[in-house]
């Protein structure tokens, strides 16, 4: 087993973890809890193979793909700060529509032949550094290039301009920045369509960098749901969210490589001859998911994991306590 390739490999397809990660991390920093990360990266993913496949140019379905979970996500946008109904309920729905509708308008794309894809690269000298070169620098997606870029630039965004103040002031304390001139919903509308735009490039990334060539239902296969996971397990915070992708994008990749024959001879007989032990291990990312998402549920384990205090909770012009 070569634990160089897998480890390169995880960086890939934990880009995708990252992107969407990311993005949600955004949308419940300014207080939206969206659950549809799913559905928006399907639309994502449908949108960018269709319109490569039309027009030969990936980086115009990469930009289409962000549009439309962007605009797909302001129908959660309008449902919970506007008219301000549960936000658990309405991300969930909007799963359901994002997936239909990607179904729907990408009918047929599975049978769309070769399309476009996404150039990969090395890079040079950075790509001869010992051990870290071949596993980061070296046959990379120019996607997973952008994601080395934008999480240093989100932590600091974040973290140290006065946009990024006003972000964590609308997650935090809507009432006290609606005091001092922020505008809330406007806010909390915007994050939402930043948190969109991220899922549909995550999508994006999948159908033309990382698993290239293709769309079908199965595209996503439940990463909307782990990005949603490792948002909590990272605390809110871009660096860990970086970190726990990798980890959870070397996972996957290490549970193929362990369900290989040669690989399931390091285990006892009874384990190479049990069908289940592969449904076994292919569970295992998602269970992880489902524990950190009940944890995360829980008011006082999500006020010592930092959680925004007024993320699910709308905001109401003149309420007190939000």
């Amino acid at each position: 087993m070569d634990w160089i390739v897998i480890l390169q490999a995880g960086v890939a397809s934990g880009t995708v973890l990252l992107f969407a990660t990311l993005g949600e991390i955004f949308a419940e920093r300014s207080g939206v809890l969206n659950l549809g990360v799913e559905g928006m990266m399907l639309m994502g993913a449908m949108s960018a193979f269709s319109v490569a496949v039309k027009t030969g140019n990936p980086w115009l379905g990469v930009l289409v793909a962000m549009l439309a979970a962007g605009l797909l996500s302001q129908v959660h946008a309008f449902i919970t700060v506007t008219l301000q109904a549960d936000q658990v309920v309405s991300g969930l729905a909007l799963t359901f529509l994002g997936t239909g509708l990607s179904l729907v308008l990408g009918e047929g794309l599975s049978k769309a032949g070769t399309v476009a894809l996404l150039p990969a690269f090395s890079i040079p000298l950075l790509s001869r550094i010992p051990l870290l070169g071949p596993i980061f620098f070296t046959d990379q997606n120019v996607m997973v290039y952008l994601g080395y870029l934008l999480t240093p630039l989100a932590w600091y965004y974040i973290n140290h301009t006065r946009p990024g103040m006003h972000l964590r002031a609308v997650g935090e304390h809507p009432a006290a920045a609606d005091t001092l001139g922020i505008s809330v919903y406007r806010l909390r509308y915007f994050y939402v369509f930043v948190g969109g735009t991220l899922a549909g490039l995550a999508g994006a990334t999948i159908s033309l960098a990382i698993s290239p060539g293709w769309f079908s239902e199965l595209t996503t296969a439940g990463q909307g749901w782990i990005a949603v996971g490792l948002v909590i397990f990272a605390q809110w915070d871009p660096v860990r969210g970086a970190i726990g992708s990798y980890v959870f994008g070397a996972l996957r990749r290490l549970i193929l490589d362990i369900q290989g024959p040669q690989t399931l001879l390091w285990f006892a007989n009874p384990f190479y001859y049990n069908p289940y032990w592969g449904f076994f291990l292919q569970m295992l990312p998602y269970a992880f998911t489902v524990i950190v998402l009940v944890l995360g549920s829980r008011e006082a384990v999500r006020k010592r994991l930092g959680a925004p205090a007024a993320l699910g909770l709308p905001y109401i012009r003149g309420e007190r306590g939000l």
